[in-house]
C-alpha cells in the first residue's frame, strides 16, 4: 500500500519522491476528467491546497510533506525527469527528457542517458555531475553510520544525506561509470532491485551544491565524491569537511520560512519554477524557459493557494477564486460541491490514516502496554463518523501493508492477528495494565478536522482503560514527527501507487518514514528490496504485516476517499489518487478560450 502526505499527509517516497511507495495498487474507481475542444495555451491555473510550503527539498524527513512534494514534482526536485507514474499506477518514462534501459540482468545494470538539450533553469548545462549527485543523495555509498534503535541518532560514523526513502537497494550500486561526454552513467547493482525502474538520479543542482560546499565547478564534487571511498561502518572514519558541507546543505538549506533571498535555492530541472511564495497565502509557479522535456505544460503559471479548511475550498471555487480544490473528504464538502457548477471528480486515494506507536517511547516499552492501548482503539467509530458518510461501502482497514482493493489484502488479513483489534476491549486493557495509569502523548495535526475527530475518540476511549492521554497536536506536526518526543501520532501516508520503497522506509532501521523506532522487521523488510519473485515478496510482506500486529506497531484506521472539484475554466484535469494528487499531468491542463 505503501504511502503518505494533510490533512496533513506525509508523501511515502517512492524513491525519487518525498514520501513512500507501495506495493503496485490497483486502479482507482473514478468519475472521469475535465476535457473539451476549446483549449488554448498560456493563462493561469490556481490549485488550492491544505498545507503551506516549508521546503523546496521534499526529500529529507522533515521536508516529505504534499504540498512539498507536488512543488518539487512540478519543478523537478525529485519528481520529474526520466519517469512519471499514470492515473493507471504505470511507470511512464519521458524519453525528451532522458532515456534509461536495463542492459542486463545479471548483474542488474541499468543505463541513463541525458538529452544535450537539457537545462537547469538558470541555463546551466544538466549533466552526469547532476546524475552522480542525485545517486549519492540516494544511495547512501558514503555513510559509514550506526544508529541507535531505539533514538534513531547517529552513534558513529557518519550519515552524509539524509533522504526519506530510505537507501534500500540503491545502496547496492557501486560508484557509477560515467561517459566521455558526461551524458550517461550506469549504475550497476550487487543484487537485484525490484524497483530500478523507480530510481531517478536527478535531484539537486551539482553545481548549487559544489557552490555551497566550497568548490568552483560541479566537475570539482564529481571528482570529490569519485575519490572518496565507499563508507564502513565497521571501520568509520572521520567525514569529508567537504562532502559534509554540501550534504548539509541539501538536508536542511532548502528548508524555508519565507521567499528566499538565496535565488539558488530556486534552480529548478522542471517545467515549472518557484517565483514567489506569501506564508500562509499562496505559491506561483512560471515555465521554466530552459525546460526541454516531454512534459511542457500549456498553461504559463500555476497557482497554489493555502486554504486548510474544505468548506473555504468549496467556497473559493465557486467564487471563481480558484480552479481546481482537492480538499478533505467529508459528506458535506461533496454535498457543497455538487450544489456548483464544478465537475465533480471521485476515487479512491492510495492513502491511509494510522495510529503509529513510538517504540523510542519509556510508555510503550512494556508490550503488554503497547497491547492495552490499541485494544481500547475506537477503529469502527471513527470510520463511521470520518469515511462512512462519504463511501457507505468503507470498511476498517487491517492491514499495514496492502489497501482492501489490492488482490493480497484478504488473504493477509486471514493471517495477520489484526482480529484481535477488532472491537473496543476496555476490560481486556485493564486486565493487562494492572492497575497502571501510563500517561500517552499524542501528537497529530490540529488543523485537520479528522486528526482533532480521532484525537477526542482515542483520548475518551483510553481514559475508560485507565490512560492519561495528554493532547501534545501541533500545526507544526510533520517537523516534530522525526524528532520523536511523543508516545503516539496520528497521521496518513500517501503513495505514488508503484513500487515497494516504502517498506524500508518504514519498517527498517533508520529509514527515513521510520519515526516510530520500529526495528523488529528490519532484515525482512529490506529484502523485500532484493526479492524480484512476486510470491517469495508477497510472503515477506505477509511476514511485516502479521509482525506488526503482534508487536503492537500501531494500527491502521481506514483508507481516505478523495475529490477533486474542478471549475469550467480548466480541461484536462484527471482523478487521480496517489500523492500528486491533481497536479500529476499538469502538463495537460489547459485554460478555455474566453475564460
Amino acid at each position: 500500500m505503501h504511502i503518505r502526505k494533510s490533512r496533513a499527509r506525509h508523501a511515502i517516497t517512492a524513491v525519487a519522491l518525498a514520501g513512500v511507495a507501495a506495493l503496485a495498487l490497483s486502479a482507482c474507481t473514478t468519475s472521469g476528467s475535465t476535457s473539451g475542444s476549446t483549449a488554448a495555451t498560456g493563462g493561469t491555473v490556481t490549485v488550492a491546497v491544505v498545507n503551506d510550503l516549508t521546503s523546496l527539498n521534499p526529500s529529507t524527513p522533515q521536508g516529505n510533506v504534499d504540498t512539498n512534494g507536488q512543488v518539487g514534482y512540478l519543478n523537478g526536485a525529485y519528481g520529474s525527469g526520466f519517469q512519471y507514474i499514470d492515473d493507471n499506477y504505470k511507470i511512464v518514462h519521458d524519453d525528451k527528457f532522458g532515456t534509461f534501459e536495463k542492459t542486463s540482468d545479471d548483474p542488474l545494470t541499468v543505463k541513463y542517458t541525458l538529452n544535450k538539450a537539457d537545462k537547469w533553469s538558470d541555463g546551466e548545462p544538466v549533466t552526469a555531475d547532476d546524475m552522480i549527485l542525485g545517486w549519492a543523495m540516494q544511495s547512501g555509498y558514503y555513510d559509514s553510520a550506526t544508529f541507535d534503535e531505539a533514538t534513531g541518532e547517529v552513534t558513529s560514523g557518519t550519515q552524509y544525506f539524509t533522504p526519506a526513502a530510505g537507501t534500500a537497494g540503491i545502496d547496492q550500486t557501486a560508484y557509477p561509470a560515467v561517459s566521455d561526454d558526461n551524458r550517461t552513467i550506469t549504475l550497476t547493482y550487487a543484487k537485484p532491485f525490484v524497483d530500478w525502474e523507480l530510481f531517478n538520479p536527478i535531484a539537486l543542482p551539482a553545481h548549487v551544491l559544489a557552490k555551497k560546499a566550497g568548490l568552483s565547478f560541479p566537475a570539482d564534487l564529481t571528482k570529490l565524491l569519485k575519490g572518496l571511498p565507499k563508507g564502513d561502518k565497521a571501520a568509520p572514519t572521520a567525514p569529508d569537511a567537504t562532502l559534509k558541507k554540501a550534504a548539509d546543505f541539501a538536508n536542511t538549506g532548502y528548508d524555508i520560512t519565507a521567499f528566499p533571498t538565496d535565488k539558488d535555492l530556486l534552480v529548478a530541472s522542471g517545467p515549472f519554477v518557484v517565483s514567489g511564495w506569501t506564508p500562509g497565502q499562496s505559491i506561483t509557479m512560471v515555465k521554466n524557459k530552459y525546460y526541454a522535456g516531454g512534459l511542457k505544460p500549456k498553461v504559463d503559471k500555476v497557482v497554489f493557494r493555502i486554504i486548510p479548511d474544505s468548506n473555504a475550498q468549496v467556497t473559493a471555487l465557486q467564487n471563481g477564486e480558484v480552479d481546481i480544490i482537492n480538499p478533505q473528504a467529508s459528506a458535506d464538502t461533496l454535498t457543497a460541491l455538487k450544489a456548483t457548477s464544478a465537475t465533480v471528480l471521485a476515487g479512491d486515494q492510495v492513502s491511509y490514516d494510522h495510529l503509529d506507536l513510538n517504540f523510542g517511547a519509556p510508555v510503550f516499552q512494556d508490550p503488554k502496554v503497547r497491547e492495552a492501548f490499541l485494544k481500547t482503539i475506537p477503529r469502527q467509530q471513527i470510520l463511521d463518523s470520518i469515511v462512512t458518510p462519504v463511501n457507505p461501502k468503507a470498511e476498517v482497514l487491517n492491514s499495514q501493508i496492502w489497501l482492501p482493493s489490492q488482490d493480497e489484502y484478504a488473504a493477509s488479513v486471514k493471517q495477520n492477528g489484526s482480529d484481535k483489534f477488532d472491537k473496543v476491549d476496555i476490560d481486556g486493557a485493564k486486565a493487562l495494565l494492572a492497575g497502571a495509569t501510563p500517561t500517552v502523548r499524542i501528537l497529530y495535526n490540529t488543523n485537520n478536522p479528522n486528526r482533532v475527530d480521532e484525537f477526542q475518540a482515542i483520548s475518551a476511549s483510553a481514559s475508560k482503560a485507565g490512560f492519561k492521554v495528554v493532547d501534545a497536536g501541533s500545526p507544526d506536526w510533520s517537523k516534530l514527527l522525526p524528532g520523536g518526543n511523543y508516545d503516539a501520532s496520528l497521521f496518513g501516508w500517501i503513495s505514488p501507487g508503484a513500487g515497494t520503497t516504502m517498506i524500508p522506509q518504514l519498517f527498517a532501521t533508520g529509514g527515513g518514514g521510520n519515526n516510530n523506532r520500529y526495528n523488529a522487521m528490519n532484515d525482512v523488510a529490506v529484502k523485500t528490496q532484493t526479492t524480484v519473485d512476486k510470491d517469495e515478496l508477497i510472503t515477506l510482506e505477509q511476514q511485516i504485516d502479521k509482525a506488526t500486529f503482534a508487536d503492537g506497531y500501531g494500527l491502521p484506521l481506514f483508507q481516505l476517499p478523495g475529490i477533486f472539484g474542478v471549475s469550467s475554466r480548466v480541461d484536462g484535469v484527471k482523478y487521480m489518487g496517489n500523492q500528486t494528487g491533481p497536479f500529476w499531468n499538469f502538463w495537460e491542463w489547459s485554460v478555455k478560450s474566453g475564460k
